[in-house]
C-alpha cells in the first residue's frame, strides 16, 4: 500500500480556525464546538493559545476555555504558547500539552514573533525545558514551509534545519505548515524529502492551507511519503493575520472524505463531524465551506 493504513487528524479549528475572527466568540460556544469534535472521534483537539490578547483578541479567554474542558479518556487538548509567560499561564489553567512555533522564513518570523528564526528558537528552549521538567508533551510548528508571502520561495534545506532543531530541542512531533497555501506536490514533496533525511515520518505532520485548492493534493502526496498525521479544521476555518490573502485550513470533512475513499482508518464519524461543522458555521453566520458539506447541501436541495 502506498499510504498508511491509519491516519490521525489533529483538529485545530478551536484555536487556528477561530483566532483570526474579529467578533468575539463566547467561551461556551468554543467549548460546545470542542465537545462536538470529541464526540465525532477526534482525539487531538488544539483548543486555545496563551498569547497576548492585544495581538490575538479571540484567544483572550484561553484560561476559561481550558478550565471549562471536560476530561475524556483518550482525548488530548494541546494549547499554543509563544514563550515562558504563556507556558506558565497554560500550566496555571491546567493544560496538559503544549505547542510551540517558529518559521522557515526570516521575514515571516520577525512579523509573527518579532524575532529572527535563530532568536525564536533560542526563546523556545526554556519553554521546552520547563515542559520537560513537568513531563508535559511539546509539539512544534514550522510556518511557511512551501513559501513566504514576503520572501517568496523557501528552501527545503531551511525547513529541514529548523525541523531538526525542534526535534533535537525535545518536540515529539513537528507540524509543517504551508501557511500561505502556495504549495503543490511539486514543492511539498522536495520539502518533505529534505525533512525525512533527518527526521522519521512518524515525527512529522502536514499542516496545509487551502488557499489555492491544493491541500488535498498535498496531503495525498504526503501520505505516499509515509506521513500519518495532518492538521485540519472543521468547515475549513482559519487563516493567518501575518499571511495576507491566505485562506483557511483544509476542511476536516474533506480530508476525512479522501481518507475514507482510500480505505484509511481515522476513527472519525463523518455525520457527527458534519454536524459540528454546521454548528460552528451557524454560530459564525457563514456556510460550512467544506466540499463534503456543500455536496450534502446540494443533494438535499435537489430532493426538495
Amino acid at each position: 500500500m502506498p499510504y498508511p493504513s491509519h491516519v490521525e487528524l489533529v483538529e485545530v479549528s478551536p484555536r487556528d480556525g477561530l483566532q483570526n475572527i474579529a467578533r468575539a466568540i463566547p467561551t461556551g460556544t468554543k467549548l460546545e464546538l470542542i465537545r462536538r469534535l470529541a464526540d465525532a472521534g477526534l482525539t487531538r483537539i488544539e483548543v486555545a493559545a496563551f498569547v497576548s490578547p492585544q495581538w490575538v483578541p479571540q484567544m483572550a479567554d484561553a484560561d476559561a476555555v481550558v478550565r471549562g474542558l471536560q476530561p475524556r479518556p483518550g482525548i488530548r487538548y494541546p494549547v499554543l504558547v509563544p514563550n515562558l509567560k504563556g507556558f506558565d499561564a497554560a500550566m496555571e489553567a491546567g493544560a496538559s500539552e503544549i505547542a510551540i512555533f517558529t518559521a522557515a522564513s526570516e521575514t515571516f518570523s520577525r512579523k509573527n514573533t518579532n524575532a529572527s528564526i535563530a532568536e525564536s528558537l533560542k526563546r523556545l528552549q526554556p519553554v521546552v525545558a520547563a515542559a520537560q521538567a513537568l513531563d508535559v508533551p511539546v509539539r512544534g510548528y514550522v510556518s511557511c514551509v512551501a513559501g513566504c508571502p514576503y520572501e517568496g520561495s523557501v528552501a527545503p534545506a531551511t525547513v529541514a534545519a529548523v525541523t531538526r532543531e525542534l526535534i533535537q530541542m525535545g518536540c515529539y512531533e513537528v507540524s509543517l505548515g504551508d501557511t500561505t497555501g502556495v504549495g503543490t506536490p511539486g514543492s511539498i514533496v522536495p520539502m518533505l524529502e529534505a525533512c525525512l533525511a533527518h527526521v522519521p515520518a512518524g515525527r512529522l505532520a502536514g499542516h496545509y492551507h487551502d488557499t489555492r485548492g491544493m491541500a488535498i493534493a498535498n496531503i495525498y502526496a504526503s501520505l505516499q511519503l509515509g506521513l500519518q498525521v495532518f492538521d485540519t479544521a472543521v468547515a475549513g476555518l482559519g487563516g493567518c493575520p501575518y499571511a495576507p490573502g491566505a485562506a483557511g485550513n483544509v476542511a476536516t470533512e474533506d480530508v476525512l472524505y479522501l481518507l475514507q475513499g482510500l480505505g484509511v482508518k481515522t476513527g472519525v464519524d463523518m455525520d457527527k463531524l458534519l454536524a459540528a461543522g454546521d454548528f460552528i458555521s451557524a454560530q459564525l453566520g457563514r456556510n460550512n465551506s467544506s466540499s463534503v458539506a456543500s455536496s450534502r447541501t446540494a443533494r438535499s436541495m435537489s430532493c426538495q
